[in-house]
């Protein structure tokens, strides 16, 4: 199985249960609460590494007891958190998602030290990149990072793949010239590329607008609908698995995670999107994010 570096952030998931996430204006009483690692680089290291890869993680996290709480339930799972800076009079991120009954969040982040990790950081950090095979990141950290990262990775001869999240509208040019894959939702895909994204064919001539800019293959997700894969010579649909969804929080990243190790195998784009599809079936199935990962054996007990 092939490295793996994600660069990204941590936050300390605040999860609140309630009948209906609230309509503007409205007051409801929530049902429980809980606090749980999070935050979307974390959530894809950390799901990587329980499915068994070897992975390094660069990200921030402030001196604080959520930055340590983070840090260690990264370690627990053997992720190499070296490359973490823990940034003093900083708090670590913070994440509050409202989670209805059936499953569909809300989430609203407060960055912290996220938003601390600079291009210096990346920089001096890059030997991660040139060891490992594939470089994955997200966008709860700033956009000029992430740009570092895409150029370091291409100049070093790495796979980079970009899950679009939170997606800020249009990308610059050169990240996207510099990304071999971008995973974005149907919304994300529909806010990066300002194309109407609610049908199978608008998604499709989408994600050919984000080829045209430079990205290498585009994999959407669509929920319990499954994902597609858009490509220069046509595109496939991938189904979902029909399960009883309890909470959806960290499926995206998961789907991420399952997507990179399988790449970082050899094996092919179709077999990687399959193995991905049964990583966030399985996640669904289960309360939190970090907490909802499962093991090599139960995606693959879904898979048969």
């Amino acid at each position: 199985m092939g490295k793996l570096l994600v660069v990204g952030s941590l936050n300390m998931d605040t999860v609140i249960a309630v009948e209906n996430i609230p309509k503007p204006g409205e007051t409801i009483l929530a049902k429980d609460i809980d606090y749980i690692p999070g935050g979307k680089g974390a959530n894809q290291a950390y799901a990587m590494a329980k499915l068994g890869a070897e992975v390094a993680m660069i990200g921030c996290v402030g001196e604080d007891e959520n930055g340590q709480k983070l840090l260690d339930n990264l370690k627990s799972v053997s992720v190499d958190t070296t490359a973490i800076e823990v940034i003093k009079n900083q708090p670590t991120g913070v994440a509050f998602i409202a989670v209805e009954q059936t499953g569909e969040n809300s989430i609203i982040v407060i960055s912290g030290a996220n938003f601390l990790l600079t291009r210096q950081w990346i920089e001096k950090q890059q030997k991660y990149i040139q060891n490992c095979d594939i470089v994955i990141a997200q966008l709860e950290t700033p956009l000029e990072s992430i740009c570092a990262v895409a150029e370091l990775a291409k100049q070093n001869g790495k796979k980079m793949l970009l899950d679009p999240a939170p997606a800020p509208g249009k990308l610059p040019k050169q990240l996207l010239k510099n990304v071999s894959i971008i995973k974005p939702n149907e919304t994300e895909l529909q806010l990066l590329t300002d194309m109407p994204t609610n049908t199978e064919q608008e998604i499709v001539l989408a994600a050919k607008q984000l080829l045209k800019q430079g990205v290498e293959q585009v994999v959407v997700t669509v929920g319990e609908r499954g994902a597609f894969l858009v490509t220069e010579q046509g595109y496939q649909k991938f189904p979902a698995k029909k399960v009883h969804a309890v909470d959806t929080t960290a499926a995206g990243d998961a789907f991420t995670a399952g997507l990179s190790i399988k790449l970082a195998q050899g094996c092919s784009m179709q077999e990687a999107i399959s193995f991905a599809v049964a990583v966030s079936s399985v996640v669904v199935t289960k309360k939190g994010a970090q907490t909802s990962i499962p093991s090599y054996e139960e995606v693959c007990n879904i898979m048969k």
